[in-house]
């Protein structure tokens, strides 16, 4: 699933069974989910759901990484807990570990 405009507070886009991909900016209040991947290609201040359904491979893309929160398989993390410098604000893909610990790891995309 595309979207190309600009989601606005209390806006949610749900690509069930399918990677979502977001051309515009994800502002604060407004939720992105899918059962697969999430791309942004925008700045992503809002909620960001990847995997829905359970899928735990699936991962998060953004250009720029200022998220309410961010959830891959039910594994989430809140921007009560701030995200480091060298990610807060940068391009940056966001994924579950692979050691079987619930854990989400944040990595800088570079460019």
């Amino acid at each position: 699933m595309v979207i190309d405009k600009p989601l606005r507070s209390g806006q949610k886009i749900y690509a069930r069974g399918a990677d979502l991909v977001v051309l515009a900016m994800v502002n604060m209040g407004a939720e992105v989910v899918a059962d697969g991947n999430i791309h942004v290609y925008a700045p992503l201040r809002g909620k960001a759901m990847a995997g829905a359904s359970g899928n735990t491979r699936a991962r998060i893309f953004s250009l720029c990484l200022e998220p309410e929160l961010i959830s891959i398989a039910g594994v989430y993390r809140t921007s009560e807990n701030p995200l480091s410098k060298d990610i807060h604000g940068k391009p940056a893909q966001v994924r579950l570990s692979d050691d079987g610990q619930d854990k989400l790891l944040f990595e800088a995309l570079n460019s």
